[in-house]
């Protein structure tokens, strides 16, 4: 019990409330007038508790797995956070099969799916994580970010914490260097936008570094999220 609901029994087990301070709105004293049951009050606690969880969607897209990793570990960070709710998805791929398999890669995580435009409503926060193409994102995200627009022109989205992180090929590859990160004894993806990998030929994975750059980062989302949550922007 919270200070703002907090009961205090004075029956025996057979259980009345008798006494109540709290700080509910009416809706809650009708309820507690008219009920004997303690039971039902403490599973509209249940039900309030639930209700307070923060949703941060970490929406990825990824052809050999490096993001797939990376997003995984950005999950694993969030869901430290008490009361934080991490899920992963996939964005919808545009390439063939044939072309797939052409490119030899590796199938699609089975047990993350796919994500469409509107069910980014469910969400409170978000990390997206993708490889760079030509130093800009792949064109699996650019087209899944294309398909918001009604999101956009309503802003529907407005207010709720974003965060980015990616992988490229090679230090030039659209993988910013900036001042605020001193770990300089070696290579490593990743600057103070986000957190990031560097796939070479493809064969380079994430790093413990790395890894530990992607844990942090959502974990400080998860955080800022939660505590932004449901707090009204300002006129």
């Amino acid at each position: 019990m919270t200070q703002e609901h907090t009961c205090f029994i004075t029956q025996k087990p057979s259980l009345s409330v008798s006494h109540v301070t709290l700080k509910p709105d009416n809706f809650v004293l009708s309820f507690l007038q008219h009920t004997q049951d303690i039971s039902s009050w403490f599973k509209y606690q249940s039900s309030i508790a639930a209700m307070a969880v923060t949703k941060l969607y970490v929406v990825y897209y990824s052809l050999y797995r490096h993001v797939e990793i990376m997003a995984r570990e950005v999950q694993r960070g969030a869901n430290s956070v008490q009361d934080v709710e991490a899920t992963l998805w996939q964005v919808p791929e545009t390439l063939s099969d044939t072309i797939l398999q052409k490119m030899k890669a590796p199938a699609k995580a089975a047990d993350v799916p796919e994500i469409r435009p509107e069910q980014l409503l469910e969400a409170d926060g978000f990390l997206f994580g993708f490889p760079s193409r030509f130093g800009v994102m792949a064109a699996q995200f650019k087209a899944f970010f294309d398909a918001t627009n009604d999101l956009w022109e309503h802003q529907a989205l407005a207010g709720k914490p974003a965060g980015i992180f990616w992988s490229t090929g090679f230090h030039g590859g659209g993988q910013e260097l900036t001042a605020g990160m001193f770990e300089m004894n070696e290579v490593k993806g990743g600057s103070s936008y986000g957190a990031g990998t560097y796939a070479a030929d493809g064969s380079r994975e994430p790093t413990e570094l790395e890894l530990q750059q992607a844990f942090y980062q959502g974990k400080y989302v998860a955080e800022i999220t939660k505590k932004l949550e449901n707090k009204p922007l300002a006129s």
